[in-house]
Formats: C-alpha cells, structure tokens, sequence
C-alpha cells in the first residue's frame, strides 16, 4: 500500500510528495514495524536497489510476514531527480536539519513530517551510500552513545564491518540520533560507492535485513546465514592520503586484508605518463575504504584501513 508520508507545494502547481510503501501482514496487537529509509543524499542509490528488492519480495511472499515494513526509497526525492546530493533550492544536507519543524522551511517541514511518521517503529534501518569518490564495504556505524542499544541489531545484518565511534555534534542533527534520541532503535548502514549500484551488496543487506526480520519474530520464510563482521571500538584505523597529483589506480581488491609496506594503489601524471607515487598501506587491517574516483591531489584520500588488534 503506497502511502504518503509528507505533501507539500512547489513552484509552477507541482508538489514534492514523499512515500512509503506499506507491506503488513497478519496483524497482531502486539505486531512489531520495520522502517527502512533511503535516499537522504540524491547521489546515493544503493538502498534504492534494496528497497525495490525488498518490496517486491514482501509483497510477493506476505505469508511468511508477520507486522509491518514500511518502505521508504526516497525521503529526498528532489535530490535524487537533479542528481545532486543535498536538497535542491536551499542549499543544505538533508540529513543536518533534523528533527524538522512543522513551522520551518521546506526541508524541515519534510523532515518533520518523515521523523513523525517514523517514531514509534521497533526499527529503523538508514541506509546511505558513499560519495562518488569512496567506496565502503558494506558496514553498520554506531556511536558509542548508542552501542549497548543497537550493537545485538547490527550483528544481524549481514554486513562486513561494524564501527563503533565516538559521538561528534554534527550527528546530533541526523535522522538516525533523532530517532534514536526519541526511543526508536535506528541503525546506519553504509556500503557501495555515490551515484552507482553495487548489486552484491545490495542483496547482502536484502538478506540481513530479513535475517532481522526473522530474529525480530517477523519473518517464517528462509534465510541465509549471515556474515560475522569485523567489529571496531578500540582498534585504530590507518588512513592513507595521496602526497602527489594525478590519476589514482587501485593496485588490490576492495575489502582485502593487508599488509604494513602493501601496494594499495599507484599515482600516474597523466601529462607524462610516469609514476609519481606508489601508495602503500601504513598498517596491517582490512581495507574498509577504497578510493573510487581516480583524479587526486596532494591530501586526497585513497584508503582506510582498520588496523588489527583486540575490538
């Protein structure tokens, strides 16, 4: 059932709607509701993949369901429509205007109307791409604030890597510590590269979420074991930043465990042809990050790493 979650007016008798599509099954007074929300930033299109994958196997498979997933592909559809990042008009990030008012502008007005239509759910799945420059492996980021609350969640999601990191005041601002901040459970995954569909991770996370389901007593229909991640509270993580200019090629497969001294990837000039810069891993860890976009300069990133030790 399509529903819609914020309506509101634009120039030339148009209007930005946003929705949500309602699967529910066998309701019960005590049935619990999944929420899982993409398309916060118009360059990131992963989770746009994984809604459409879980809306139409709910759909097609609702006997095995028991509650309600709302899905929503597009809570900054502007965004996504201009292919731009931010919301289109103001200028701003969606996802630092959080939790909205209903007195506000057009985008908090938005992001009050997708807040109220959220809380209250038992969980919350954000997903987020990386920019157009990174690619992630698929991972789940908590703040340390959050740990005991969501950690349990985030191990059911089939994901690679979970990062536990200290709370920075940007986040305060995000959906994810609003709903969090207001009793609903709310995790942030994050895989995949900006603008482009990484289909294996896509249907990783499909799978972990109704791996969740299934934990959550929502779900009778199969599953598939899911991934133990990597889990990192206390383990440092080496960052590797380009010293020359040029055009960055990865030299080893995204998700890699290296070595101290490992080649990660090469700097050519592309005037001369000639290698400016063999870049080479600071520490031994999984390479959680990889430089997507090939044009760097001095300072740019190429890659993170999360050394080894004890998580």
């Amino acid at each position: 059932m399509i529903k819609s979650v914020s309506v509101a007016a634009l120039p030339v008798t148009e209007n930005l709607i946003i929705q949500k599509n309602r699967i529910e099954n066998d309701l019960k007074p005590d049935c619990k509701r999944v929420c899982i929300v993409t398309g916060t930033h118009g360059d990131e299109l992963e989770g746009q993949y994984v809604c459409a994958q879980l809306a139409k196997f709910l759909s097609d498979n609702k006997q095995y369901l028991t509650g309600v997933v709302d899905i929503y592909p597009a809570i900054n559809p502007l965004g996504i429509d201009s292919v731009t990042r931010g919301f289109p008009m103001f200028d701003l990030d969606m996802n630092r205007i959080f939790p909205g008012s209903p007195n506000g502008s057009l985008a908090e007005s938005v992001a009050y109307d997708i807040v109220h239509d959220i809380e209250g759910a038992d969980i919350c799945i954000d997903i987020h791409s990386s920019n157009i420059f990174l690619r992630e492996i698929p991972q789940v980021r908590l703040s340390e604030q959050t740990e005991a609350m969501l950690f349990p969640y985030a191990l059911m999601l089939n994901v690679d890597f979970v990062w536990i990191h200290t709370a920075a005041t940007v986040l305060e601002s995000t959906l994810a510590h609003t709903l969090n901040m207001r009793g609903t459970k709310t995790l942030v995954v994050e895989m995949g590269v900006g603008m482009r569909i990484t289909e294996s991770y896509c249907t990783q996370l499909f799978n972990g979420i109704l791996n969740l389901l299934r934990e959550l007593g929502m779900w009778s229909g199969d599953t598939v074991q899911v991934r133990d991640p990597v889990v990192s509270k206390d383990r440092g993580v080496g960052f590797l930043n380009s010293d020359a200019a040029g055009i960055f090629i990865p030299c080893i497969a995204h998700g890699s465990y290296v070595k101290t001294g490992e080649l990660i990837g090469k700097v050519l000039d592309p005037i001369t042809g000639n290698m400016v810069e063999l870049a080479v891993s600071p520490c031994d860890g999984l390479l959680f990050t990889l430089r997507e976009y090939p044009v760097v300069f001095g300072g740019s990133l190429l890659a993170r790493i999360l050394g080894d030790g004890n998580g």
